[in-house]
């Protein structure tokens, strides 16, 4: 065999190896995976701070509902790892029309487990209509539990950021 028809053959090959990978990647259910991070708002800031740290072992709940019925479509729930991170698989073929938030259900930590009513969640961009292809990992925002009682030096972290002032709940 000739080396011209040697890289012929070779480059035929290679070809057809990449057209069968594309070709199963097509019939392959879609689906996709969310990841996010679970914190600690020290300071009850409502932002990460310098003195905000993350949550293992906390329990987080996603949901995917029709953005016109609120149908639920698909749920998840996950624990995050020692790095307050969490990863959740949702299977499926098309969430187009779908709305995914990510909730906090539980804290570990006593001191910081409460929940604040429409801080508590983050939005899952889904649909191709954001420049998003519909599988792969999507981000959500990191979201907190806020702590009880404010750490004793968040006043000063706060005036800092040029945060305080004299109606806030921080001392």
């Amino acid at each position: 065999m000739t080396p011209q028809l040697r890289s012929l053959v070779a480059l035929l090959l290679a070809a057809t190896a990449v057209a069968t990978v594309a070709v199963a990647a097509a019939g392959k259910p879609g689906g996709f995976v969310v990841t996010g991070r679970v914190y600690c708002d020290n300071c009850r800031a409502g932002f990460e701070t310098n003195v905000s740290h993350n949550i293992p072992g906390a329990t987080v709940h996603m949901e995917c509902r029709h953005f016109e019925t609120q149908k639920l479509h698909d749920k998840a729930e996950a624990t995050t790892d020692a790095g307050g991170w969490y990863r959740m698989e949702i299977p499926g073929e098309d969430h187009q029309e779908e709305i995914c938030e990510v909730m906090l259900l539980k804290s570990p930590e006593a001191d910081c487990a409460e929940v604040e009513r429409f801080r508590d969640r983050s939005r899952v961009p889904l649909t191709r209509n954001n420049g998003m292809d519909q599988t792969g990992v999507r981000y959500a925002n990191p979201i907190a539990f806020f702590r009880k009682e404010p750490l004793q030096n968040c006043g000063e972290l706060l005036r800092g950021y040029d945060l305080y002032n004299d109606t806030s709940e921080n001392p």
